[in-house]
């Protein structure tokens, strides 16, 4: 199986284990590395701050090792989880007070 399709599997998985992106987040891609049916992936995303970040990437990475193993029949020794941006709620709502 080609490395972006195992790379759409996963960054899909991880979209499913975050409860809610950011509003102005960009969604949560991966690259992937496949030898020999074992894959190694890397997630880049973005998350609310303040939040248990250390819970959420814990769940992306359980997510994407069951959803590649399951869907691709690969093995996933590793899932590197890359924090992108955090998108700060306090920011987001005084930024919408000064507007009105």
């Amino acid at each position: 199986m080609a490395d972006r399709v195992v790379a759409k599997i996963a960054a899909h998985a991880a979209r499913e284990a975050l409860d809610v992106l950011p509003p102005d987040a960009v969604p949560p891609h991966a690259t992937v590395i496949v030898h020999h049916e074992v894959a190694r992936v890397r997630v880049s995303l973005e998350l609310d701050y303040p939040s248990d970040i250390g819970g959420q990437c814990a769940a992306v990475r359980h997510q994407v090792v069951q959803r590649v193993e399951a869907l691709a029949g690969m093995e996933v020794p590793e899932v590197a989880v890359q924090v992108e941006r955090l998108h700060s709620a306090q920011t987001r709502g005084a930024a919408q007070g000064r507007t009105q």
